[in-house]
């Protein structure tokens, strides 16, 4: 015979009450329907779990012992509801979020300090990869959001448009060039440049542009992260090719941004999930809190 959950509260509830028409009361049962429930169980684990005389009943040192231990089940299976249900309102969980270092270092923080404030109880995983990881780490399970980019359509991943970002020359302190309305891939690939590693989007992007003027780009210099590109720049050894709103050219006003006259300068940033899959709820109050916080004018991705 099966044990059910009823038995074992019917047990749990006798024991501490020492009475069955209070645990009968507490359970919001009849006496006779309790009495049902723990003759069961006795018969199911071939125990007597109560001594029953003309006085009442006693629980038997077998029926102490089996209802400690059923009130420690008990209490853990409590705790594993709660927590579902906790979850399921979106109030828990994990998020597992590969995004741009970029995007981390800008849109993410505004996001993330959002979502604290409706949601305390919710932890989001950060993997700050470059733009070809993002989609991989989604499509792989690794992670259920990604904030990125993608090369072109992919049936695997459902892609949201979050906004969208021009890069920008950024020139050193006092450079010939700074008197200029824009820059060219032309003029540009006559300079040493400063680029991001070829796995970045930024990196991608300018390829294409310049491919699509008929020129090479050969990069004098490759950092894998924007700041340490900003300090190459600043340190006057190229002109950077870099998001026009990152974090790290905030933080460096001296350096001169100009545009670039070219349409494949600007790429759309998306939020990346698998194709036909459901998100946690945990998930779902990430991507409000993304979407509540998109600036305006943009944010950089690199």
């Amino acid at each position: 015979m099966a044990i059910s959950l009823r038995q074992l509260r019917a047990l749990v509830a006798a024991v501490e009450t020492g009475s069955f028409g209070r645990a009968a009361a507490r359970l919001h049962l009849s006496q006779p329907a309790l009495t049902v429930q723990i003759r069961g169980l006795e018969e199911a684990l071939g125990l007597t779990l109560f001594e029953r005389s003309a006085r009442g009943v006693r629980p038997t040192a077998a029926g102490l012992g089996t209802a400690q231990a059923f009130r420690r089940v008990l209490d853990a299976l409590d705790e594993v509801v709660a927590g579902a249900r906790e979850q399921a309102a979106g109030r828990s969980g994990t998020v597992h979020l590969a995004v741009l270092p970029s995007v981390a270092a800008t849109l993410l923080p505004a996001a993330l300090v959002r979502l604290r404030q409706a949601h305390p109880g919710i932890r989001v995983l950060v993997q700050d990869v470059v733009a070809g990881r993002v989609a991989e780490r989604v499509k792989a399970g690794e992670a259920e959001l990604g904030i990125g980019t993608l090369p072109g359509p992919d049936a695997s991943l459902e892609a949201e448009p979050l906004f969208e970002d021009d890069l920008v020359a950024v020139l050193p302190p006092g450079h010939a060039l700074a008197a200029a309305a824009c820059l060219t891939p032309a003029i540009l690939s006559a300079e040493p440049l400063v680029l991001t590693d070829p796995g970045s989007s930024v990196r991608a992007l300018a390829e294409r542009a310049f491919a699509e003027a008929g020129l090479v780009l050969r990069p004098a210099y490759e950092a894998t992260y924007m700041s340490t590109a900003v300090a190459l720049v600043r340190a006057g050894l190229g002109i950077g090719v870099l998001p026009a709103a990152a974090l790290d050219l905030r933080l460096a006003p001296v350096l001169q941004t100009l545009p670039i006259a070219a349409s494949a300068m600007r790429r759309g940033i998306l939020l990346l999930r698998r194709r036909g899959g459901s998100l946690s709820p945990a998930a779902e109050a990430l991507v409000e809190a993304v979407r509540h916080t998109l600036p305006g004018s943009g944010v950089a991705a690199s």
